[in-house]
């Protein structure tokens, strides 16, 4: 939560601009600016700003690698499920079936994880 003396006018701003800039880099909180009394800029910190990319990109990284292992770990069940003969076969007619059977596994393992 941005704290409230953040949150100035564009106008005061630019009147300011020294001071509110020396305050953004001194306390590395960012500064909400408005304009017609609605939040229309965030100006932060150059230090602050490239903490938070890396941040982003490394939580990004993180979350490709789960999916991939996630993935993985999908097609070993799909992979021993038809060697071991556990298929079954969907026609036209009967594929409203396949997404039933879908949806309640979906729904089964949403309760185990809860």
């Amino acid at each position: 939560m941005i704290p409230l003396q953040n949150i100035q006018s564009l106008t005061d701003f630019k009147r300011n601009a020294s001071n509110y800039v020396e305050q953004v880099q001194s306390t590395h909180t960012p500064l909400i600016l408005t304009v017609n009394g609605k939040a229309a800029v965030v100006v932060q910190d150059a230090t602050s700003f490239q903490a938070q990319v890396d941040r982003l990109q490394a939580l990004e990284a993180e979350l490709q690698e789960l999916k991939r292992v996630a993935l993985r770990q999908d097609l070993a069940v799909g992979l021993q499920q038809l060697q071991q003969g556990q298929t079954t076969e969907y026609t036209e007619a009967t594929l409203h079936q396949l997404f039933d059977d879908i949806k309640m596994q979906g729904r089964s393992e949403l309760g185990r994880s809860v």
